[in-house]
């Protein structure tokens, strides 16, 4: 069992266009060249109007979606008004910036909508943030990543980009061996969250 692998083990994506922005990852739970777990979930709903989709170590992505949702939640109810996406995005790099000499083992694709419109950020363990129009994370990145630039464009419609992001994981879980068993995608628009899951 290599570190690489028990830190970046999975393979998750995002995807932003001008009517909303999917996020979507494998199931496969895995430690090396072990196979947990075939219905592991990795894609994670933090609010009414943001998402998250992860890589890594599953105990840590559980964790830190859990932390989030209950900062962002405490922070809506004494302001009484939804968290921004970027705000909620920072917060969440400052909570792993903070555990950086014992940083939880994922990286983060994070993705929302507010007043400003659609976000996607990619952050890593020890919390640097980027903000981008497409991002991919996990062992199979460099697969998926090569397929969503070969067809991007910000003009795709919320499908076109939902079934890219299905064919770069698709892509990704062909060839990395800790990837794979079926699909969670969660798509945001201005309409809330849809959730849904493809079994391969």
């Amino acid at each position: 069992m290599t570190y690489e692998r028990l830190v970046t083990g999975a393979t998750a994506v995002g995807i932003k266009v001008n009517d909303g922005v999917v996020v979507a990852a494998e199931k496969r739970i895995s430690y090396g060249g072990y196979i947990v777990s075939r219905a592991g979930k990795k894609v994670f709903r933090i609010a009414d109007h943001m998402v998250i989709a992860a890589a890594g170590l599953f105990a840590d992505m559980q964790s830190l979606s859990r932390i989030i949702s209950a900062e962002i939640m405490y922070r809506e109810l004494l302001s009484s008004s939804k968290m921004r996406v970027r705000a909620a995005a920072k917060l969440l790099s400052a909570i792993l910036y903070s555990y950086k000499l014992m940083p939880f083992l994922s990286e983060i694709i994070f993705a929302g909508f507010d007043e400003e419109g659609y976000h996607l950020y990619v952050l890593d363990p020890v919390g640097s943030i980027i903000e981008d129009d497409y991002a991919a994370i996990g062992t199979g990145a460099s697969i998926a990543i090569g397929v969503i630039e070969s067809e991007y464009k910000n003009t795709l419609t919320i499908d076109q980009a939902t079934e890219l992001a299905i064919k770069s994981v698709k892509a990704a879980i062909s060839r990395d061996a800790v990837s794979g068993d079926g699909i969670d995608i969660a798509v945001v628009t201005n309409n809330g969250i849809n959730e849904r899951s493809i079994l391969l």
